[in-house]
């Protein structure tokens, strides 16, 4: 019997319905391989909500979203809308969406493709190898901690403040998602804090540790931030799973972002309890090369092939996706942002098409 799942489709702005188109068909392939069934429902948000609707994050949006078994969203913004105020900006529609799912894990890969390890900034033999995930605390830490503002002291000096502030329960949920998804890859997790000067970074070293009894097959490790920025860069391969807070995730999944060397090629995942998940590429909406086929899609297609494997449970049909990409990029095919010398050309529609190509061959 065929597995059926419920997709929506957020293409939003700029590049994002080129590239949804590759993962769509992508998806339909898969489907057929591998005997499921997507029923998909397209949705607006960010831009194109805003000029059809007036606001970057419709209700009925937010509405179907939670209707779905997973969510994938390609890429929201542009230059039209950046004079708009904060809160009617695109931008403001992804945070909602992200609140409004209640996603509070986010996966953000960093594998080294072998076709494309000239592009890393460091040495091949530091990077070569790297396979790691950063699993960052979303909705919490102090981006979102209270109290926080801007006021004028007795002296007349402006000052500013904001909060670091998370409770146990919330080191503990993020905390079983990387210790689940360690026990996936290669049983190693490494917590990052600064609990040498943070009392903050105490709690959540604290519950880290104690949840690790739970998991005996995990090698649980602990770093101060600063070293763990800088083992990143001396020496990478020595991580497989990264658990870490909002603000110290945000810096850390960029960083590890930089050792791939193209960010055009990289998914991400944000994971709550009860509603479904939110897949998305890392890169922005790229709007002056919209609609000039000059777009990378393969960042997409890597996202859908999350979806399968961390949103519906499908490892296998990821794993034909992520091997189809290797493929076209061992056969040298590179769009503009990843091209080198010798490499062949291709615009988004074809790139498209040679992976459905190698899938059906």
């Amino acid at each position: 019997m065929k597995q059926k799942y419920r997709i929506t489709l957020l293409p939003g702005d700029g590049i994002g319905p080129e590239i949804m188109a590759v993962a769509v068909a992508v998806m339909k392939v898969i489907a057929t391989k591998f005997d499921l069934e997507f029923e998909f429902t397209e949705a607006l948000v960010g831009g194109s909500a805003i000029d059809a609707t007036g606001e970057p994050l419709p209700a009925e949006t937010l509405k179907t979203c939670k209707e779905s078994d997973a969510v994938l969203l390609a890429a929201i913004g542009g230059y039209k809308w950046d004079n708009l105020p904060r809160q009617q900006r695109p931008e403001t529609g992804l945070l909602g969406l992200r609140a409004g799912l209640e996603l509070f894990a986010n996966l953000r890969p960093a594998t080294i493709i072998p076709q494309l390890i000239e592009a890393s900034p460091l040495k091949r033999e530091i990077v070569e190898g790297v396979d790691l995930i950063v699993v960052r605390e979303l909705t919490g830490g102090i981006y979102f901690g209270q109290p926080k503002g801007t006021f004028t002291d007795e002296q007349g000096s402006t000052r500013s403040f904001n909060t670091m502030v998370y409770s146990d329960w919330e080191v503990d949920r993020i905390a079983k998602v990387a210790f689940e998804i360690a026990s996936k890859r290669n049983g190693k997790l490494c917590s990052v804090d600064k609990a040498n000067v943070l009392d903050v970074s105490q709690l959540w070293r604290d519950r880290v540790t104690l949840m690790a009894k739970d998991y005996p097959n995990v090698e649980l490790s602990h770093l101060y931030v600063d070293n763990a920025a800088m083992q990143l860069v001396r020496s990478p391969r020595q991580f497989d799973t990264i658990v870490t807070g909002n603000l110290f995730g945000d810096i850390l999944s960029d960083l590890a972002a930089v050792l791939t060397g193209s960010i055009g090629m990289l998914p991400s995942a944000s994971l709550g309890l009860k509603n479904p998940g939110l897949f998305e590429p890392v890169h922005g909406s790229a709007p002056d090369i919209a609609g000039m086929d000059k777009a990378n899609p393969l960042a997409q297609v890597l996202s859908a092939a999350m979806m399968l494997r961390y949103g519906l449970n499908q490892p296998e049909a990821a794993g034909e996706i992520e091997r189809a990409v290797n493929h076209i990029l061992e056969s040298g095919y590179r769009t503009g942002d990843i091209m080198s010398p010798g490499m062949t050309l291709v615009g988004c529609q074809q790139m498209g098409e040679l992976l459905i190509k190698t899938l059906t061959s």
